[in-house]
């Protein structure tokens, strides 16, 4: 079993930057990728970023590329989530996700996902 635990959410204003973190406890050495969702009210959960864990390889959506960054701390099983130049599109609930194989590879699918953290409220004001 993994558990993930999201922090570093909150209110900025538009323009402003955040940087959310992941920590992942428990069975972290079956950790193949670890990504972020987000979902905003009334709407579904949609892919943002995800990184191998040991490759490092990483991997965004269309609208963050440029402004969201997202890398890992082995040593401390952590995974961050660089946000800036931040618009009251990004608000939404963020959630941290871990999956323990390549299955088909499809990053992007939160059913490739085994694990996920109980998500952390992004708020962007205008």
């Amino acid at each position: 079993q993994v558990q993930l635990v999201e922090s570093g959410g909150g209110l900025v204003q538009a323009g402003g930057s955040l940087r959310l973190s992941c920590a992942a406890s428990g069975r972290t050495s079956s950790i193949y990728r670890t990504g972020w969702f987000r979902q905003a009210p009334g709407k579904e959960r949609d892919f943002v970023a995800a990184i191998n864990w040991i490759s490092g390889r990483t991997y965004y959506t269309d609208s963050v590329k440029g402004r969201f960054t997202i890398s890992r701390d082995n040593a401390k099983n952590t995974v961050y989530l660089q946000m800036n130049s931040l618009s009251p599109e990004d608000t939404a609930v963020y959630y941290c996700a871990a999956s323990e194989g390549y299955y088909s590879g499809r990053y992007s699918s939160s059913n490739e996902y085994d694990y996920w953290g109980q998500g952390t409220q992004v708020t962007v004001s205008s």
